[in-house]
């Protein structure tokens, strides 16, 4: 413990404090490079998040022990990027996230037995909300919704009952076409009691209106306007044309444009047509009538006029007799009343350009040489347009499809499975930003390794007194000297071996000093080893 009790007192305290600062900083710094090279790499696992659900994920994660990150105030959480999708499954098994809303799981609740009957009925309409809520949200294009619902409440003696209302607002991933609203509308509509699909409101994030509530119909297209119709029709169009010439051509190798003409008049023809000739009987009436009358020479008497009289013999007056047939006959004449009645939004007429690209090959010095398609194919393709969008030539359709070369047209490449070589070549952003992480920390260590480390060390080793000096101090005398010294070590092996050739230098310098000693006075050296044996003994 001696010669390390001297070098601590020759560092002094100043070097010691100094030298345990620095060995603290680089522990700590190791400490660092070392997590953060083991950290995992960190994802998505929700964004957009309530803090219901903020704080229902996070306490799952805890209890589990899995690492995690918050950012944007809770809204986004980040997990170790391997265990997303099973967290996900996990986390859906246990109905979360909710999305922010209260479904039926509301009644899960212990106290609905002592609530009344006006909490029972906010909450369902608010499980009710929820539900829908949750059911849009899960459409494709829709990123969030969110629904309020207005029913009125029933009363006993009432004869008109207003019809439940619904507003929607939504948040959209790109573009909702008029059938995706339809769809919104009737599902809303089917969910709630008494509902109409015409009394649903729907606005997206930006305030535009998709949907009027407000109106007695859907009106075109469930509320939109005529050209927002002729858009949907021409985009319509547009994607059964490019889906059925990419079929031949190839994806992103042919351009269409539709182009579609409505008429959106109303019409009201009313004729009414009589035919002399189909005549029919409509009803018959027929009359007979026939009359008897006797006189006696004119006289008139009372007996002969009572009912029951008798006639007088015959001769004794004049008789009259007569007979009336009568027949009416009424005819009905053919009459043929026509009402046509044309809607509205009747498509007046259709035009589609097809542009298509040729065909590429390499010729025998690799470069791409352009083939333009046949005209048979170009023929083939225009019949198989037409019969697409149901040509009519009548109505004055047009298709053309013409060929020619697009500007930005690769090169066709075959797609060949990337080696080793060529995906680190290739790497991708995830990749690349590893790399970078590792290649800094690689480099901070470096620094540290060649600014801190090095020159603490040469420090440590200058500190240390030289074996010359230790030598001279020993004897009392000069420094002894190497004749022989070779270059200086540079191992730790060779720093002993020096070392241990002082050390050899210096005893055999102290016995011969010790030798003379004992010559020039051998009466003094003679005293002072009785007193050594008397000490002793």
């Amino acid at each position: 413990m001696n010669p390390a009790l001297e070098f601590v007192g020759r560092m002094g305290p100043q070097r010691i404090a100094a030298m345990g600062a620095v060995t603290l900083a680089l522990v700590v710094f190791f400490a660092f490079v070392m997590m953060r090279v083991t950290q995992p790499t960190m994802g998505v696992l929700y964004s957009d998040l309530s803090l219901q659900d903020s704080s229902a994920i996070i306490r799952d994660l805890e209890s589990r022990g899995v690492p995690f990150e918050m950012r944007g105030d809770g809204a986004t959480i980040l997990a170790p990027r391997g265990d997303l999708a099973r967290l996900r499954m996990d986390l859906a098994g246990k109905g979360i996230p909710v999305g922010g809303g209260v479904g039926y799981e509301i009644f899960d609740r212990g106290d609905s037995f002592s609530a009344t009957s006006f909490v029972q009925n906010i909450n369902h309409l608010r499980a009710l909300e929820g539900e829908l809520s949750r059911t849009i949200g899960s459409l494709q294009r829709i990123e969030a919704a969110r629904v309020h619902l207005a029913i009125p409440e029933r009363r006993l003696f009432e004869r008109d009952n207003e019809g439940p209302r619904a507003s929607i607002v939504l948040k959209l991933r790109g573009d909702l076409e008029a059938g995706h609203v339809r769809a919104i509308r009737h599902l809303v509509a089917s969910a709630v009691q008494g509902m109409r699909p015409e009394r649903i409101s729907i606005v997206d994030e930006n305030g535009r209106l998709l949907a009027d509530g407000a109106s007695d119909g859907e009106g075109l297209a469930g509320g939109l306007a005529a050209d927002e119709r002729q858009t949907q029709t021409e985009r319509r169009l547009q994607r059964q044309v490019e889906d059925i010439v990419a079929g031949i051509v190839g994806r992103d190798r042919a351009r269409v444009q539709v182009a579609a003409e409505f008429d959106f008049n109303r019409i009201e023809n009313r004729a009414q047509t009589f035919d002399p000739d189909g005549r029919v009987i409509r009803s018959t009436q027929s009359r007979n009538e026939t009359s008897v009358s006797a006189s006696r020479n004119g006289e008139v008497t009372v007996g002969a006029e009572l009912p029951g009289a008798q006639a007088g013999p015959e001769g004794a007056g004049d008789r009259d007799e007569s007979e009336r047939n009568e027949e009416t006959v009424n005819y009905e004449i053919s009459t043929t009343t026509r009402i046509e009645t044309i809607e509205g939004g009747r498509l007046r007429r259709l035009s589609v350009a097809v542009l298509v690209d040729g065909r590429y090959s390499q010729g025998a010095d690799g470069a791409v040489v352009y083939e333009p398609r046949p005209q048979e194919e170009l023929e083939q393709i225009a019949t198989l347009v037409r019969t697409a969008i149901g040509f009519d030539r009548d109505r004055g359709d047009q298709v053309e499809v013409v060929n020619l070369r697009f500007a930005d047209t690769p090169a066709p490449v075959e797609f060949v499975e990337p080696n080793f070589v060529e995906s680190l070549l290739n790497p991708t952003r995830e990749d690349v930003l590893r790399a970078i992480e590792i290649a800094v920390i690689a480099l901070l260590t470096l620094v540290v390794l060649l600014t801190v480390v090095r020159p603490l060390v040469r420090e440590i080793l200058a500190r240390n007194e030289p074996a010359a000096a230790f030598v001279a101090r020993m004897t009392g005398g000069a420094a002894p000297t190497i004749e022989a010294q070779g270059p200086p070590p540079e191992s730790m092996a060779s720093k002993m071996i020096e070392m241990a050739k002082v050390n050899g230098q210096v005893q055999q310098q102290s016995l011969e000093r010790v030798g003379e000693l004992v010559k020039q006075s051998p009466s003094e050296t003679v005293s002072v080893l009785r007193q050594w044996i008397h000490e002793r003994g």
